[in-house]
């Protein structure tokens, strides 16, 4: 599951657990984005932050595992390296599952090297609030193809909802997990 997990929250766990239990995945690795190319809008937490967080979100769930492959890479990182990585590693295309949001898969089309990443994997999206999926129709054809669309239950939550509420000096409980709601406020992250 790739993300920036900016920072990581109960709608990304909801989201992989759904994928994991309706697709039968034996073990869902989150992978948090080092240095995304694509979020240059705004000033994300570092990436050791952003995967310290993950690691807490994901403590003491044996399905669930996180991955420093694009954090150690020392350049941008892009899907289709991260793929490639894995199936270096002697994992198959058709073994392997790119899980994203609804939200990230429209906009593959603008991603590095998008066309090779059915070739690699099966991708999956899981819905989300506010998003609507007939979207989908537009991608091109090879893409929906390998595309599976798993519907999770309705959880209207993302991690610019949680860095507002930071910002605002909102609480953030239920939100996020406790360990990364503790870490959030012990390091000051997302207070400008």
């Amino acid at each position: 599951m790739g993300g920036t997990f900016d920072p990581i929250h109960y709608g990304h766990l909801l989201a992989a657990e759904e994928c994991r239990s309706k697709l039968g995945i034996e073990k869902i690795i989150f992978v948090p984005t080092g240095d995304p190319p694509h979020k240059k809008d705004y000033k994300i937490a570092s990436a050791e932050d952003r995967y310290a967080m993950t690691l807490l979100a994901t403590a003491g769930v044996a399905e669930f595992s996180v991955s420093r492959t694009e954090i150690d890479r020392a350049k941008f990182t892009y899907t289709v390296d991260t793929l490639l990585e894995f199936n270096a590693a002697g994992i198959k295309p058709d073994e392997l599952f790119f899980i994203t949001g609804l939200d990230a898969m429209l906009s593959i089309t603008h991603w590095f090297d998008y066309e090779r990443i059915p070739e690699l994997c099966t991708l999956v999206t899981a819905t989300r609030p506010g998003w609507n999926v007939k979207a989908l129709k537009k991608l091109p054809e090879f893409i929906l193809r390998n595309l599976k669309i798993i519907e999770i239950p309705q959880f209207a939550v993302s991690s610019t909802v949680v860095r507002e509420r930071i910002k605002n000096n909102m609480s953030i409980r239920f939100l996020v997990p406790h360990l990364v709601e503790i870490y959030i406020a012990s390091n000051g992250l997302y207070k400008i």
